[in-house]
């Protein structure tokens, strides 16, 4: 492709922020389609029309073409139609695929018996949209097992269909945790009419079907969301069973960092916190602070270090190496903490009490608020992630452009997002350990608390964070040029 030449892009997920969100997958959807679309490339969106989404937010406008189409998956018989809209905040245009039948549930996700039917729905419907609308995409952009399904179909059920003779498939795994494993039993609803040599053989011996393990053979690109969680899932730790396939599919693997939307995370114009402030003036990171500490009740005024936490509470996000180690290294360092989160009741009790011992230390607030969300970011010092594994993760960007010094552990998007830092060369962006354990979180904490006592040390090493572009301007250009080589036109 002759560069500049725009490209044709079908990107299709279960979830589309602020339709629809559980996750990263979500504001990854939604971040790669704005820019995408901004750029000037012709992209079709297509997700769900869930009966959870605020349809007063939006202007639906049904396709005429798009209306009451027939489709059998199995032996059950229904019709299915696609719908137009804007996408809140920006212009981007976004498909809705509407079928009641499957996706009036009243949550995004069931355990629903026939779960796998509104998925593969999904697939099918996006390949059929692009068929209704003699749209010839380069690229089938999929995202998690939802839409797994998309890479088999085209070399299979749709393969007569030359509209996309030249159309490449990229599958972009977001949590190789969850893989849509179903019964074998669902073979038929699948519908492969004589292909099912192609699916897994030996799971399907086994009676079972694995989707992400279906596209993980078929796509033509695979990705993930960073370069170090692209190696992680190479091993039997990070893997989750798909290890060896992945490695025999090494060349064809690779790793782009998620991007951050800068339009919503931005101290210099985000609405939502006390006082703006920028690398070059950082008066306001103080305003921020003492707000913060204020709202939440915290004493010991701006010389009292502050670490924030927003997190789903869950055995990932590391959790458990803080109940071991916070209660003693409260009692031992002067800081304070601020938690944002929800999740197991275990590690929700553990916040409560340790709330309840130092409560004008600690301050936790059970559930979600993104206003909470953008002062915590804005106002602490230092930012908690000691994730077991993290593909991705986001907060550790929002902290580095808000001037909040990152300590985490050195996994997926953490590594590659976060460097340690090196005192004699004043180099580095936060604080990072390797060992999953309480020494080693220990010695992070430690580090952290002494890095704050060096005020031109810690000076230095926020504006190290503060210059770092993690912007989706970037990592859009990223995702286009491995679009442009995998479609050989480039």
């Amino acid at each position: 492709m002759a560069a500049g030449k725009k490209l044709r892009i079908c990107l299709v997920s279960s979830e589309v922020a602020p339709l629809a969100k559980t996750g990263g997958l979500a504001d990854v959807s939604m971040a790669l389609a704005t820019y995408l679309h901004r750029a000037g490339h012709d992209v079709r969106v297509l997700m769900p029309c869930y009966d959870t989404i605020d349809a007063k937010s939006l202007i639906i406008v049904p396709v005429d073409f798009l209306q009451n189409i027939p489709i059998s998956i199995g032996s059950r018989h229904g019709k299915y139609s696609i719908d137009t809209a804007i996408l809140p905040g920006s212009d981007t245009p976004i498909y809705l695929l509407r079928c009641p039948d499957l996706y009036n549930r009243g949550k995004i996700y069931t355990n629903d018996a026939d779960e796998h039917r509104r998925f593969i729905l999904l697939s099918r419907a996006a390949i059929e949209m692009c068929q209704r609308m003699a749209f010839s995409p380069d690229i089938f952009s999929c995202h998690d097992w939802h839409t797994a399904l998309i890479p088999l179909y085209l070399k299979t059920v749709y393969q007569w269909d030359r509209i996309f003779a030249r159309t490449k498939t990229v599958l972009t795994i977001h949590n190789i945790g969850y893989q849509g494993i179903f019964s074998g039993d669902i073979i038929d609803d699948i519908g492969l009419h004589g292909a099912e040599g192609q699916l897994h053989q030996q799971d399907l011996g086994q009676g079972r079907i694995n989707f992400l393990k279906t596209g993980v053979l078929h796509a033509d690109q695979l990705t993930t969301v960073s370069p170090t969680h692209a190696q992680e899932i190479l091993s039997d730790e990070y893997g989750m069973g798909l290890q060896d396939l992945l490695k025999a599919r090494r060349s064809s693997l690779a790793g782009i960092l998620n991007g951050v939307d800068d339009a919503e995370w931005n101290p210099a114009t985000d609405p939502l916190i006390p006082k703006n402030f920028s690398a070059g003036s950082m008066a306001g990171k103080r305003v921020c602070k003492l707000a913060l500490m204020d709202d939440l009740k915290l004493s010991g005024g701006a010389d009292r270090p502050l670490v924030g936490i927003v997190t789903r509470l869950t055995g990932q996000k590391g959790i458990d190496l803080m109940e071991a180690s916070l209660p003693r290294l409260l009692t031992e360092r002067d800081f304070n903490i601020a938690v944002l989160g929800s999740g197991e009741p275990r590690y929700e009790r553990f916040f409560e009490s340790l709330q309840r011992a130092a409560r004008d230390r600690v301050c936790f607030y059970r559930g979600y608020s993104n206003k909470l969300a953008h002062w915590i970011e804005a106002g602490s010092d230092f930012f908690l992630m000691p994730s077991l594994y993290e593909p991705c993760g986001l907060n550790q960007m929002y902290s580095l452009m808000y001037g909040t010094v990152p300590i985490v552990r050195q996994t997926g998007g953490l590594a590659d997002a976060v460097q340690m830092v090196d005192p004699a060369k004043g180099s580095g962006t936060g604080i990072v350990f390797r060992d999953y354990n309480h020494t080693a979180f220990n010695w992070a904490m430690n580090a952290a608390l002494d890095l704050f006592g060096n005020r031109p040390l810690m000076k230095k090493i926020i504006s190290n964070g503060m210059s770092q572009d993690f912007s989706w301007n970037r990592q859009v250009n990223v995702y286009v040029n491995l679009f442009r080589a995998l479609s050989k036109e480039s």
